[in-house]
């Protein structure tokens, strides 16, 4: 989509608009008012092109809330094990923490290998990622800005630490539209209790309202009063939905920037639609035994998270552009070997089993996935006494895997330092990575731009590099 920033403005303000259409009742005034009533109907979610040639058409983005170790999990530091309960100084000398009761370095409890053709270092306790280990592309360069969770949070989700700016679901269905008419084209996962900064992390923030998450209960019904009253009939609902439109339609008329009422308009319509796909979407029963095993469906470990996994996969291929999935609880500052384990072992099968599916069906490379949390894992930690090693927060190093989508997989892009606290090689700015995950899609940062508060906005903020390495 290219904007035309000229006429962005002239839309984005209400004053220009107003005095337009006060114009006296000339040829031209006519014309004109006709024209930006015609804009004005338009489908926010239609779809549209892309700036450049995509390499990815939809997203399934796993977010793992707190904040996983990379040395944990898939950068392996054995310079930690000759440093262990050592204590940790900026000179670098080291005494007996148990001595010191300070802080001190801390070695992995898991134990790592060399996976695929590839050699991708993942530690032993993700037995099936292991096995799609070639169809990875590992990112350990990303740096971040905050060691707090909900501004850590809004900045990996929507590129500000502060809230309020628009999630990345947001912007790239701002950018492509959707392409199912039928279903919201940006997808939330939640888990019961919200991710910290709450529902601001899949904001519309200033775009239109069109583009704002539309989050699925996790338990009970997934979309709250989807289905109508009893004894009330599509058809009266129809008309009540007409009668409706037409009462809000003269408003509209006399209060042409009032942007919500047309959004409010568009989501009766929708949710009216949505009745037809959603029940046999949100329907698992109709996935066969072995493809529910598969996620782990019916092992209490797994299920959960293996629910949201195949659900993702179902509603990728009903078109929805962005689909974004939780899982929490990675704030691991002790008891790291149990805590992670059992993480580990909720999405370990899951995750893999999702990729497995995509490449079965050939969604795969049109469909770029990405798993990440917030920020990373320092390689040291307070003393917490006995066995309760964990790690703190660490904005400096961190990983993130895509798989799909265009990425450059089988390879592993960039490294930490030898304990794993700093980036040191291909380092980049969260930034920097957000407008790689547009460039998948055929977008272009510096043209998907929203004019808000006097100047035009963008997912970066202000600019961004492409990761090249990272594409294939």
């Amino acid at each position: 989509m290219s904007i035309d920033r000229a006429s962005m403005e002239f839309r984005s303000s209400p004053s220009r608009r107003n005095f337009v259409l006060s114009l006296g009742a000339s040829l031209g005034s006519i014309a004109f008012a006709s024209l930006l009533s015609a804009d004005d109907q338009a489908n926010p979610l239609a779809p549209k092109p892309s700036h450049e040639s995509a390499k990815a058409k939809n997203v399934i983005f796993l977010m793992m809330e707190g904040g996983p170790s990379h040395i944990d999990t898939f950068d392996p530091k054995p310079e930690l094990s000759k440093l262990h309960l050592q204590e940790f100084t900026r000179e670098g000398k080291q005494k007996s923490a148990m001595e010191s009761g300070k802080r001190y370095y801390v070695q992995s409890p898991f134990t790592f290998g060399k996976h695929g053709q590839s050699g991708a270092d993942i530690a032993n306790n993700w037995t099936y990622l292991a096995r799609v280990a070639d169809d990875l592309c590992f990112f350990r360069g990303c740096q971040v800005d905050s060691v707090n969770h909900p501004t850590a949070m809004y900045q990996m989700n929507c590129g500000n630490r502060f809230g309020g700016d628009p999630g990345i679901g947001a912007w790239v269905c701002y950018g492509l539209g959707a392409v199912n008419q039928d279903l919201p084209g940006f997808i939330v996962l939640p888990e019961v209790s919200y991710p910290q900064g709450g529902a601001a992390n899949w904001s519309n923030g200033y775009l239109p309202a069109h583009y704002q998450g539309t989050p699925l209960r996790p338990k009970g019904s997934p979309i709250l009063d989807l289905a109508p009253p009893e004894g009330v009939s599509r058809d009266r609902q129809r008309k009540n939905l007409d009668l409706i439109a037409k009462l809000n339609q003269s408003h509209v008329a006399e209060h042409r920037e009032h942007e919500e009422l047309r959004t409010r308009m568009d989501n009766y319509e929708l949710a009216f639609r949505m009745q037809m796909q959603v029940p046999e979407t949100l329907d698992l029963s109709n996935e066969t035994t072995a493809t529910q095993a598969m996620y782990g469906i019916g092992n209490e470990a797994t299920d959960a998270f293996g629910r949201k996994c195949l659900l993702a996969r179902k509603l990728i291929e009903k078109g929805v552009r962005f689909v974004q999935l939780y899982n929490g609880s990675w704030d691991s500052h002790d008891y790291i070997e149990r805590a992670h384990g059992n993480l580990v072992r909720a999405v370990d099968q899951p995750i893999a089993a999702l990729i497995t599916d995509l490449k079965q069906r050939g969604l795969l490379e049109s469909t770029l996935i990405v798993w990440c949390g917030e920020f990373g894992r320092t390689p040291d930690n307070g003393v917490r006494g006995g066995t309760a090693y964990g790690r703190d927060h660490n904005p400096n190093a961190m990983t993130i895997w895509m798989a799909g989508g265009g990425c450059n997989a089988g390879h592993t892009i960039g490294a930490t330092d030898e304990l794993g606290m700093t980036a040191v090689e291909e380092v980049h700015h969260v930034r920097d990575f957000h407008v790689t995950l547009l460039r998948l899609l055929g977008l272009d940062d510096n043209k998907l731009t929203y004019y808000h508060a006097g100047r035009f906005k963008q997912l970066s903020q202000f600019g961004g590099t492409v990761i090249k390495k990272l594409i294939a």
